[in-house]
């Protein structure tokens, strides 16, 4: 009797001890803030026009190229780039640097402000990524040297990433948060554009520049639940592809130089295929996790049925899908291109108002790298969709090749304007159609194609 109520015990403290340490695993999101520039770093379509053309190594062909891309883009008249590439010239370090500092600075001094409960020196981890821009020494102790951290900050500065590094950066954290109770962490997310900017002429290395623009964003996290009631979000699931062992996916999304020794970043061909791999590869461990069992359940009595009426192997054309909208409300797809969202949105069966917020992302702030995300999820809080209780699938891909997807809870009602206070009430527009093909579209007269023209000269 005495050994059965000593297992019992043992077994019940192991429970409570469990429990207990998953509830302090938590990893809540306290505030964001997303960087927005000053007017004089925009690039409209006469001042990217004016960069387009300082390229001497562009021909009609490139032109035409380069006009179809932008146009179709789905970026708008308000994106913004550093200060380097409006003035068409080369980067220097100072350059590089004042672009981070600019941005980060800016947004940490803002979620400082924000977060009153909690200074710097209260901070126990530092998260940065910016995938194309390494300096020694680095950009997290540039950060504890502005905000005077503490001597013990755990601090990891990731590169390489790519578009989804901000969800990676977010996993460090919550595996951090294992390991130390009651911790606060900082993550901060963007790119570096001043010493990337593609000066040659292969088509697949020049859609970069079309789609990159200037942004960022530092969060803020803790595991206290002491803080919950402050917090905003609640991490529920994070889940990480990696297909790097393809050596096509591998190669599909690469830093390189081209045939003439410019360093720019290829896009090839099988990007799509990667994508969509990955994709269905994360969803495959992802979906049974966030969706209720009755909608599992019933795919799969519905997939049977399908299959024993002996109908076509397309499950999808027969109207055989998971119904991703009973586990998920709210759609946060990396705003990377418009084909990245239509794709993503046509293949989740997701509505024009699921794709909204990534859409409008895109056409007033352009591809802001791993800082995408946010600006989408600030779009959801101004338009005030975000209501407690609601869950959000984050989805967004990298260089590598990877997928990461991540599933957050809404603690309470959110509504706050954030960096699209200046502008929410005129959002969504009337259209989309970028007014470059309006202004340059003589570009596509046949009669260019017999002449020998100076470009630069003609738009000068």
């Amino acid at each position: 009797m005495t050994m059965c109520l000593l297992t019992l015990y043992y077994g019940f403290f192991c429970l409570c001890k469990l429990v207990l340490q998953k509830r302090d695993q938590s990893c809540y999101m306290l505030a964001y803030e997303c960087y927005k520039a000053k007017e004089d770093m925009k690039v409209n379509s006469d001042s990217c026009a004016k960069i387009v053309m300082q390229n001497k190594n562009l021909g009609l062909e490139e032109l035409r190229f380069l006009l179809k891309t932008i146009v179709n883009s789905g970026i708008g008249e308000e994106t913004s780039c550093p200060r380097n590439i409006i003035e068409c010239r080369s980067s220097t370090i100072e350059d590089e640097l004042h672009e981070m500092d600019g941005i980060i600075f800016d947004t940490l001094d803002k979620l400082f402000a924000r977060s009153t409960s909690i200074s710097p020196s209260q901070i126990d981890i530092l998260v940065v990524n910016v995938s194309m821009f390494s300096p020694a020494p680095s950009l997290t102790s540039r950060i504890i040297n502005r905000y005077k951290m503490r001597e013990d900050i755990k601090n990891f500065n990731l590169s390489g990433m790519g578009c989804s590094a901000s969800l990676i950066a977010i996993d460090v954290v919550q595996n951090l948060f294992k390991s130390y109770k009651n911790a606060n962490a900082i993550v901060v997310s963007t790119e570096s554009l001043a010493p990337n900017w593609y000066c040659g002429k292969e088509k697949s290395m020049m859609l970069t520049n079309c789609l990159f623009r200037s942004g960022g964003c530092s969060m803020l996290f803790t595991n206290n639940r002491d803080l919950k009631h402050q917090a905003m979000l609640k991490l529920k699931h994070l889940v990480r592809t990696h297909i790097g062992s393809s050596n096509e996916a591998y190669d599909c999304c690469i830093q390189a130089e081209d045939e003439s020794g410019y360093q720019g970043f290829r896009l090839t061909k099988y990007l799509t295929k990667a994508a969509a791999l990955a994709f269905t590869m994360n969803l495959q461990i992802l979906v049974p996790k966030m969706l209720p069992l009755r909608e599992i359940l019933r795919y799969l009595l519905a997939s049977l049925l399908h299959k024993l009426s002996n109908k076509s192997q397309n499950l999808e054309a027969d109207g055989v899908k998971l119904n991703l909208k009973t586990g998920i409300e709210h759609f946060c797809i990396h705003p990377g291109g418009r084909a990245i969202i239509d794709g993503i949105g046509k293949s989740l069966g997701l509505s024009d108002y699921d794709v909204e917020p990534s859409r409008m992302a895109l056409y007033r702030f352009g591809n802001t790298s791993a800082a995408g995300f946010w600006y989408a999820l600030g779009y959801m809080e101004a338009k005030q969709r975000l209501k407690k209780g609601n869950r959000i699938l984050m989805s967004g891909f990298g260089a590598g090749f990877k997928c990461n997807n991540i599933v957050w809870e809404v603690l309470k009602d959110l509504e706050d304007a954030n960096v699209w206070k200046d502008c929410i009430d005129s959002y969504p527009p009337e259209t989309l159609v970028n007014p470059f093909m309006e202004k340059y579209g003589w570009l596509n007269d046949e009669y260019l194609s017999f002449l020998r023209l100076d470009f630069s000269q003609i738009f000068a």
